[in-house]
């Protein structure tokens, strides 16, 4: 013991002196007997961070059902401090009904889901349980959801009854932070296949999201009211919208993706019953989209406020798309007319660049603005769309301001006062040059998907 300071340098110097003997006389045959016992403990360790729902209880036969077991294991990860993974292995099918998977956690956590997660095919097993959501994550901060498995919604039930008011949400994260959702199969979901409301910071990517054509409303990735969210590398292919940006999203990228069938790109609709609804600062690029009913759309309620602002588009492909591009500010979703009113959710700085592909319709292009907001800074580039059964193609302007450049087929006119402006091209050597691009471009696509 060191009780004089000017002594305590010599004794560190002589503890460590002390170590350096030690360790010096441990010898091979002591490591090579130690090393085997650190192995087991790291595999002790990896055991108690990995949650594997079979060793909780877990039937996993897609009969029994296993909510409460999902349950009970999240509530142990997420109270846990250290960092958990929540494993459903390869061949485990667990039978799930509603749940609610809450935090906030004490540490990270990892959902990996290897096997799959299944619903109840029977509504009714919904009972008093809240009826628009399935898979519920919320208020969860860096959170993981990822694994190669699957998550079957059984939505055909659902379908045969389906109704827009309080549509039911397969895969809901509200209010999660630092997302990451990766490498999944969702499918099937009873309406809105996966859905992102308040979330900042979201990575979604690597998934494969599908419903039957003639499934209602089941919309493939939902975002509202969420910011820095990046979606990339998907399939969708559903019975509504493939991707749909709602209220109050902004900073949105969504790049390499494949849609259709399904009803395109879609940014709203805004401003329904009067609401204040602000979408900015989105990017699509890379996309492909096949046989949908809209491409890129951005639709609006008359009687909204609010705005549209700084959306690019780029390096779309299109193949047989009936409404390849259009903004309807006179979006009316009703069985009775809607009203004309005097307020409208303002769409500007919209622009389109080295969009290609083949129309389904006559009409390509459709601006229908608003008289009272009209579309300001409208920007198309490159833009080539023509007609799927070899004839010409039209374009619609209503209240369009903006410009032009490069090569742009159908052309379009823009407004600069309240006019019905309707243009039909007629150009059969610009026809059968893009044929010939086409086809190299739209393999290319496929080649990169």
């Amino acid at each position: 013991m060191c009780k004089e300071p000017m002594n305590l340098s010599m004794c560190f110097v002589g503890v460590i002196w002390s170590i350096f003997i030690i360790l010096n006389c441990v010898n091979a045959f002591s490591f090579d007997y130690v090393l085997p016992e650190l192995g087991s403990l790291s595999r002790i360790f990896e055991s108690k961070v990995v949650l594997n729902v079979k060793d909780y209880g877990a039937k996993g036969d897609g009969i029994l059902d296993d909510t409460k077991v999902f349950t009970d294991v999240w509530d142990i990860a997420c109270s846990s401090k250290v960092k958990l993974r929540i494993k459903i292995p390869s061949g485990c099918s667990c039978l799930v009904g509603p749940i609610s998977l809450g935090g906030p956690c004490n540490s990270k956590v990892t959902l990996e889901i290897a096997g799959s997660i299944i619903a109840p095919s029977n509504p009714d097993v919904w009972n008093g349980n809240d009826t628009q959501k399935w898979l519920y994550f919320h208020n969860v901060d860096h959170l993981t959801v990822k694994g190669g498995g699957t998550i079957n919604g059984m939505g055909h039930e659902w379908w045969a009854t389906s109704c827009k008011t309080d549509p039911e949400n397969a895969l809901m994260f509200h209010k999660c932070n630092n997302l990451v959702v990766e490498n999944l199969i969702i499918m099937n979901g009873q309406q809105c296949q996966m859905t992102f409301t308040t979330c900042d910071g979201v990575k979604a990517s690597g998934l494969s999201i599908s419903a039957p054509a003639s499934s209602p409303n089941t919309d493939g990735i939902h975002i509202s009211e969420s910011t820095n969210v990046e979606v990339k590398d998907t399939t969708v292919r559903t019975g509504d919208d493939c991707i749909s940006i709602v209220s109050n999203s902004s900073k949105v990228t969504v790049t390499r993706i494949v849609c259709g069938p399904g009803h395109g790109i879609s940014i709203g609709s805004l401003g329904e019953s009067g609401t204040c609804d602000q979408v900015y600062d989105v990017s699509v690029r890379e996309a492909f989209l096949s046989n949908t009913e809209n491409g890129l759309r951005i639709k609006t309620w008359q009687g909204g406020t609010g705005f549209v602002r700084n959306v690019k588009y780029e390096n779309v492909w299109m193949l047989n798309v009936s409404h390849p591009i259009i903004i309807d500010q006179y979006y009316c979703d009703s069985s009775k007319a809607c009203p004309n009113e005097t307020s409208a959710v303002n769409v500007e700085n919209i622009s389109y660049v080295n969009i290609k592909g083949t129309s389904a319709n006559t009409e390509a292009i459709r601006f229908a603005c608003s008289d009272v907001s009209p579309c300001e800074m409208l920007y198309l580039e490159d833009v080539e769309l023509v007609s799927a059964q070899g004839g010409t193609t039209t374009s619609f302007c209503w209240e369009a301001r903006g410009s032009s450049s490069g090569t742009v087929n159908p052309p379009l006119s823009y407004s600069t006062y309240a006019s019905f402006l309707k243009q039909i091209i007629s150009s059969s050597s610009h026809l059968i040059s893009y044929k010939r691009l086409s086809l190299s471009e739209f393999h290319t696509v496929r080649s990169v998907f």
